[in-house]
């Protein structure tokens, strides 16, 4: 919790309809200051639309406070000096340099018709030294490989400073090897910063390795919360993703999540074939 017994993230009632479609309904979660917390779910389920929904970018029913504040009574720059988000895909000016894209982060700072400040430079370039950036910085975005630019986008979310970072799928279309280097990266920063993270995974181990609480949604509903012993059970699994699986404990006690090949499709060959 924070220091006056705040969640540092809260969302109570969340529900969006968008297109004349219901996609969350009576949403609620939260996270202590310098928490973890993945939303896990199978696809369609409303995992980005809850983060979109929780940063402000979607029409929503329901309240998302910060530290005990009502983020609706919030002008939209004091609001990202709150929260920062990292979509999953976001559109990328090819030409745009790195240092400049990161940049971006500072405009919750930069006064209407001004410029960035010394303070806003050195931001700038203290993230992207951590994230061992610092070489591309004048390297066009369209040069960047998928780990890379991943860790570009993660950048600008960082330079805003914001004390809760939320995060769509950090590690959509990344190999195993950039995908363990960015989460190590997000937990390293909130450890060293006090940051609360918010994150939609699809890997349930990865989910279960890396937060310290879980909500799984299911159709646009939280049906379970809580720690990753306690949501990533085998029967809510099953139930939830339609998937056989085989849950246990890794070398440190967080559950693992594996897919087991159900017997009946193991079938035996046809005589004569």
């Amino acid at each position: 919790m924070s220091g006056d017994g705040h969640p540092a993230i809260e969302a109570r009632g969340v529900g969006v309809t968008l297109g004349g479609r219901r996609v969350l309904t009576d949403v609620t979660l939260s996270a202590a200051r310098g928490r973890w917390l993945a939303v896990i779910g199978p696809n369609g389920a409303g995992k980005s639309t809850l983060l979109r929904a929780v940063a402000g970018l979607v029409p929503r029913e329901g309240e998302v406070l910060v530290d005990g504040t009502a983020v609706d009574d919030l002008r939209p720059r004091r609001r990202a000096r709150l929260i920062a988000y990292a979509p999953q895909s976001p559109a990328l000016p090819p030409d745009m340099k790195v240092y400049d894209y990161a940049l971006l982060g500072r405009t919750p700072y930069i006064p209407y018709l001004g410029s960035e400040s010394p303070r806003d430079r050195e931001v700038t370039r203290s993230v992207l030294e951590r994230l061992d950036l610092d070489g591309f910085a004048s390297r066009p975005l369209g040069h960047l490989s998928g780990g890379e630019r991943q860790r570009v986008v993660l950048a600008r979310a960082l330079v805003q400073q914001a004390p809760v970072l939320l995060l769509d799928e950090p590690t959509t279309a990344l190999d195993l090897g950039h995908q363990q280097q960015v989460l190590e990266l997000v937990d390293r920063l909130r450890l060293a910063d006090g940051l609360t993270v918010v994150t939609t995974l699809h890997d349930l181990s990865l989910a279960g390795q890396y937060a310290d609480e879980l909500v799984l949604l299911a159709a646009g509903r939280a049906v379970a919360a809580g720690p990753p012993e306690r949501v990533l059970a085998e029967p809510l699994l099953t139930e939830h993703f339609g998937a056989s699986v085989r849950v246990e404990p890794g070398p440190d006690g967080r559950p693992l999540v594996h897919l087991v090949r159900p017997l009946t499709s193991r079938m035996t060959p046809v005589e004569g074939t």
